[in-house]
């Protein structure tokens, strides 16, 4: 009885949420595969998801408030369709923003959301940062927590209005909220047209007592039969400097299907000693997509890592690498978005 209650309390607040709002929408993704995935002798083969896409569900909207200005809000969750579960950390882990926005003045967005920095580095590979052949890999060699730029909590953000000719940004500050918080700001400025898409950021936050900064150049450039992309990019935490390379291509070859391709190559010096440090490694990734419909997707990948010296960078998915091994996995998957 108090189950039904609640759940009946749950539709009516969305039902009234919806009634108050120009337009409330009900969003989500699934995409789920199986995968096989080797690390030296090691192997496992499993059920995993977003191969592709991230499976979420979200709910977003936008309120009218005249003159040109709107009010928004936008909640997303992670899941997992290969278990059923949700993001056991935070239900809401993937964004819980509110807005204010207009064609004029831009956007000033408050609250959790994927970085702007992460956001120049998604828009220029192929694999973006999901599926075995994520970017992300070839950022983990220093070990630095560099998964700490890809959402912030606590954000205010503003973003450049639309009507700029192509230029595009977005300014952010994360607030520690106390000793134990991660400070967070970050800028990305870009310029965008028809085929021609450019643009810079930087990040700077706290991870594992230290400073971890982050600058990224990114271009990609559509000539019809291939759009091609590249990204250099270097960071830093405590002594140590890392550089990251990337280069990749999404090609068309039917009117349903293409091909994805992408290499990146990753080294990292001890900038005290500016001795070099033995963690280099090299990624290749490519994939085929298939689309069904605008919603449903079919996709295999297979993607290797190749450590050198003391990296042990491991494929997601994959068993625990050694240094200096390799580490590979093919995957084949569906993704239904709704």
């Amino acid at each position: 009885m108090k189950k039904t209650v609640l759940v009946g309390a749950v539709l009516a607040a969305f039902a009234g949420a919806a009634a108050a709002q120009s337009s409330v929408t009900l969003f989500g993704v699934i995409d789920a595969n199986v995968r096989s995935a080797k690390s030296g002798s090691a192997s496992i083969k499993q059920v995993g998801t977003d191969g592709l896409n991230a499976s979420r569900l979200g709910v977003r909207g936008t309120e009218d408030l005249g003159g040109g200005l709107k009010a928004g809000f936008w909640l997303e969750s992670a899941l997992n369709p290969d278990t059923g579960a949700a993001d056991g950390s935070r239900f809401w882990g993937r964004r819980a923003t509110v807005s204010l926005s207009s064609a004029d003045m831009g956007e000033l967005r408050i609250g959790r959301h994927k970085v702007a920095a992460r956001l120049a580095i998604d828009g220029f590979t192929p694999f973006e940062t999901t599926g075995i052949g994520e970017i992300t890999k070839a950022y983990s060699a220093l070990g630095s927590g560099a998964d700490t730029l890809n959402r912030s909590d606590n954000q205010v953000a503003y973003s450049l209005p639309e009507n700029l000719g192509g230029i595009y940004g977005t300014f952010e500050l994360g607030a520690g909220e106390g000793t134990d918080g991660k400070k967070y700001t970050s800028a990305r400025l870009g310029y965008k047209d028809k085929e021609l898409n450019v643009a810079g950021a930087y990040a700077q936050t706290d991870a594992k007592g230290s400073k971890y900064k982050l600058s990224v150049l990114g271009a990609s450039y559509d000539f019809g039969a291939a759009v091609v992309m590249a990204t250099v990019a270097n960071t830093k935490f405590d002594a140590y400097k890392q550089s990251i390379f990337t280069i990749g291509a999404k090609v068309p070859v039917t009117k349903e299907g293409s091909v994805r391709v992408h290499y990146a190559h990753s080294n990292a010096n001890d900038a005290v000693a500016l001795a070099k440090v033995a963690d280099d490694l090299n990624i290749l990734s490519f994939g085929y997509v298939h689309d069904m419909s605008k919603r449903t997707a079919l996709y295999a990948t297979y993607s290797q890592i190749d450590n050198k010296g003391n990296s042990k960078v491991a494929i997601a998915g994959a068993p625990a690498a050694a240094a200096g091994q390799k580490s590979s996995a093919y995957e084949v998957g569906v993704r239904h978005s709704f």
